[in-house]
């Protein structure tokens, strides 16, 4: 397995841009609480720990993972987001459930970044057991809500960087 053993979510909060003007929500799925919980804390505490202010966080819970992207979806709505970090657990079962579920998830979550043309990030764990879950929510593998949090915060400022070159216009 390519992540035995390895913390995938070291950063470098040198590396990242300051997020103090950025607003952030945060779709948390309900289902899996107990991983979902340990995903929220982890972006929580890497947004705030990269200047974000704790007004410009927002957290609003969903049933499941597949109601991941309609959240998205009113949030930036509400066009007060630069960016929302989507967060839910999805594990393997006996039927083809978890097949329907992380498909309809991971497309509705890129349909919406792409149709608001904000950033959309998918921290959506899609494992085959609760262990792996476990390992990947705050686990020996890290936590997969820091590595939204990180990938939300370069895509925004991907965006503003864009959005403010001149010779782009």
């Amino acid at each position: 397995m390519a992540t035995n053993l390895s913390n995938l979510s070291e950063f470098d909060a040198g590396s990242l841009p300051n997020a103090s003007e950025m607003r952030v929500g945060i779709v948390a799925s309900e289902w899996n609480s107990e991983i979902t919980d340990n995903l929220l804390k982890g972006a929580h505490e890497t947004l705030l720990s990269c200047g974000m202010k704790e007004e410009n966080v927002r957290v609003h819970r969903v049933p499941g993972s597949f109601e991941l992207a309609l959240g998205a979806q009113f949030l930036l709505e509400s066009s007060q987001f630069n960016g929302v970090i989507c967060l839910g657990s999805v594990i393997r079962g006996e039927t083809a459930h978890f097949d329907f579920v992380c498909q309809a998830t991971s497309k509705g979550i890129m349909d919406v970044g792409l149709k608001f043309n904000r950033p959309v990030v998918f921290g959506v764990l899609t494992d085959d057991t609760i262990d792996q879950s476990r390992a990947r929510s705050g686990g020996i593998h890290g936590n997969k809500g820091v590595e939204a949090a990180v990938t939300v915060l370069k895509m925004i400022a991907l965006q503003q960087s864009t959005e403010n070159d001149a010779w782009l216009m």
